[in-house]
């Protein structure tokens, strides 16, 4: 009877996992993550699945961990169903569909589906502060090589302050492999608790008069002279003709750049292309995101995840974050000064691109204090360009540093 407890004892990760308390805390981190998403709502498409991924991951002998090169040299020299037999069913999702940059651009062709660009072409003067808000990349980018890290480390380090998982993932991968995990969990983490990092950002940052603008009064004040006639033929050229702009000025962003617009532009045809709408912001965005989300957390293990680098890089991600916000929130500053026609600070705080999350958090900001002071439709201006400015300044930093 005991040599019967015993091997199934033995058959079971008890051990192993006593033995090893950096998984324990790991676990911990998971539920913690978990907790989050299910109780507290933040991201949970995103935060659920890489949660999951960390706790799979963190069990002894369950063969859900990814491993990285470092840990198997011989890893890179396997093709996909070698790495299936020998590592596992998470490692043939990360190396096929991670690895290789294939999802983050079908997540950014479902989030330009899912996208109205209709506020951001009604309001183009706002849409300017989504570009003052990727400030934080590139000031992280450079605190990052004094700090040690190497000029490609530090691209994909800054990029977490775009506030855009896919593009930091999506430049980790050309940048820095080796740091994917880390960079990925700060950038998805920091997304979800965008409810928590901009109120703490606008508290440091703007004033209560300021809080109180109402942007609709504004509009009744000094209405825009500049009206678009046509609004659905400006939704369908504007996909075409950014994506050749962009595509042309900056040809490494055109993986991300290009699918986005791909996406927003099938939505924006209508009738004609609902199966594409339909296949690209359900079927093709709920598997990607799946997959990226299990995979992306099964990279985070105690070995990856508690040394000096990954908490360097998790502490620069909310740096940057905020850098990103205050950069946006500044630039509406310096405009009021030199404009009669005021712009709620709010506004510039979602320039970082955690679309739509940022812009309703903001809202919600602005009629805290006016429940009349309704800004959602202006924010969202901001928080679109956003998306765009994090995936060009990706393709700068990537066409420089690769």
């Amino acid at each position: 009877m005991g040599e019967i407890l015993e091997k199934l004892y033995d058959m079971t990760s008890f051990g192993e996992l006593i033995h090893s308390p950096g998984s324990i805390l790991m676990i911990f981190v998971a539920l913690g993550f978990l907790y989050m998403g299910i109780q507290k709502r933040y991201e949970p498409l995103l935060l659920i699945p890489i949660a999951f991924g960390i706790l799979l991951a963190n069990f002894p002998g369950g063969n859900m961990d990814v491993i990285s090169p470092e840990m198997a040299p011989e890893i890179n020299d396997m093709h996909i169903l070698q790495i299936a037999k020998k590592f596992g069913l998470m490692n043939l999702i990360y190396y096929s569909l991670i690895k290789t940059g294939l999802l983050p651009p079908l997540i950014f062709m479902g989030v330009g589906a899912m996208t109205d660009f209709g506020p951001m072409l009604r309001n183009l003067k706002l849409a300017f502060f989504g570009a003052a808000a990727q400030l934080g990349i590139f000031s992280v980018m450079i605190a990052a090589v004094v700090m040690g890290f190497t000029l490609k480390e530090a691209g994909a380090l800054g990029i977490i302050g775009g506030a855009d998982g896919p593009t930091a993932i999506y430049t980790s991968i050309i940048l820095a492999p080796h740091l994917l995990g880390p960079i990925a969990i700060a950038a998805y983490s920091y997304m979800a608790l965008v409810p928590i990092i901009i109120p703490f950002v606008v508290k440091f940052s703007i004033t209560k008069k300021e809080l109180l603008i109402n942007m609709k009064e504004q509009d009744k004040l000094y209405p825009t002279k500049l009206k678009i006639q046509d609004l659905r033929t400006a939704k369908i050229l504007f996909p075409i003709l950014l994506g050749g702009i962009v595509t042309l000025l900056v040809p490494s962003s055109a993986p991300l750049i290009g699918m986005l617009l791909f996406g927003n532009l099938i939505k924006e045809i209508g009738t004609d292309t609902n199966r594409l709408y339909s296949a690209a912001t359900e079927t093709i965005m709920n598997t990607a995101t799946i997959f990226l989300g299990l995979a992306i957390g099964a990279t985070m293990t105690a070995q990856t995840f508690l040394n000096r680098e990954t908490l360097l890089i998790v502490l620069g991600g909310f740096i940057a974050f905020c850098i990103s916000i205050l950069g946006g929130i500044m630039a509406v500053k310096i405009y009021n000064l030199f404009s009669k026609k005021k712009i709620n600070p709010l506004i510039g705080a979602t320039g970082l691109s955690a679309v739509p999350m940022a812009s309703r958090v903001a809202n919600d900001i602005a009629l805290k204090h006016d429940p009349k002071n309704h800004i959602l439709q202006y924010a969202m201006s901001s928080n679109i360009s956003g998306v765009i400015g994090s995936a060009v300044a990706a393709g700068v930093l990537i066409s420089l540093l690769s």
